[in-house]
């Protein structure tokens, strides 16, 4: 690793923000990771009474069939956080390419892209999810897709806006002038300056994809199969925890949602905080 990368990441960790997320995110990643080692027992295995509260065998007690709640918790981590991160990238690849194209190509290009940016952008996003998530059918893949291709449009406005702005440059003007093609243009010049931006956009929008699939996954269009924490609030309201007060049941996801959203955003902020020229002026 570089000097300029180190000065980076001291500068990064000097953040208060930055910290904070990373210990809020540091326990559900870790879950996430490792389930195997912290999950006390099989979260498929039938092991103690249904509705059991906790108690010093079972900590957060354990659901309708008697399966460990800690264990489901632990387990639910996984396919939460991957679902996210990977529908949050793919969200911002989208927006990125569509921003990129929109803003060097200009003209009935850019004026095309950006009127399907537009028209995208006025859809209520989680109506049409659940559409189409239905349509599509339960998984984890259609969860992804259906996340990545409503969200997109205010990443490719943000990234256009940044493109307009660096294709003026001079030394992009002298490219031009070299005889350098349009799209090597944009791939060693244009793409690297909005990359940062990018990356921090990804870390911003994991939350807000956490929350989307825990949505989705409650309302049943989730895998019945895997453990997610919205599944577990989905096999919560449909087996009556909420009318049985089984809060051991309901209450942890919904916690370990929170402080997920919470973790990835204040991470967010802080590499946004790093990258955007106008948010370092004001430090």
């Amino acid at each position: 690793m570089n000097m300029g990368r180190l000065d980076t990441l001291r500068e990064f960790l000097r953040l208060k923000n930055a910290v904070l997320g990373l210990i809020i995110i540091s326990i559900p990643l870790a879950m996430a990771i490792a389930p195997e080692f912290l999950s006390p027992y099989d979260p498929w295995e039938k092991i103690g009474y249904p509705f059991t509260e906790p108690n010093n065998q079972f900590r957060l007690g354990t659901n309708d069939i008697g399966q460990d709640l800690l264990s489901e918790l632990i387990y639910g981590a996984r396919i939460s956080m991957m679902v996210g991160i990977l529908a949050a990238a793919s969200t911002v690849i989208i927006g990125v390419t569509i921003g990129l194209i929109s803003g060097f190509a200009g003209g009935l290009i850019d004026e095309f892209l950006t009127s399907v940016t537009d028209v995208v952008l006025l859809l209520p996003g989680l109506p049409l999810m659940i559409v189409l998530a239905a349509l599509l059918g339960q998984g984890y893949q259609n969860m992804i897709f259906v996340m990545s291709i409503t969200s997109w449009p205010g990443v490719a406005r943000m990234v256009r806006s940044q493109v307009i702005s660096i294709k003026e440059q001079t030394y992009v003007e002298a490219a031009k002038a070299i005889g350098c093609s349009r799209s090597w243009i944009m791939l060693r010049y244009v793409l690297p300056q909005v990359t940062p931006l990018a990356l921090a956009n990804i870390i911003l929008r994991v939350g807000g994809a956490m929350v989307a699939e825990s949505s989705l996954s409650y309302l049943g269009l989730g895998d019945p199969i895997q453990k997610s924490w919205g599944g577990i609030l989905f096999w919560a309201q449909r087996t009556g925890a909420f009318s049985y007060g089984a809060w051991w049941w309901i209450l942890p996801p919904g916690i370990m949602i929170s402080l997920s959203v919470l973790g990835f955003t204040q991470i967010g902020f802080a590499v946004e905080n790093l990258v955007n020229p106008k948010l370092r002026g004001r430090r």
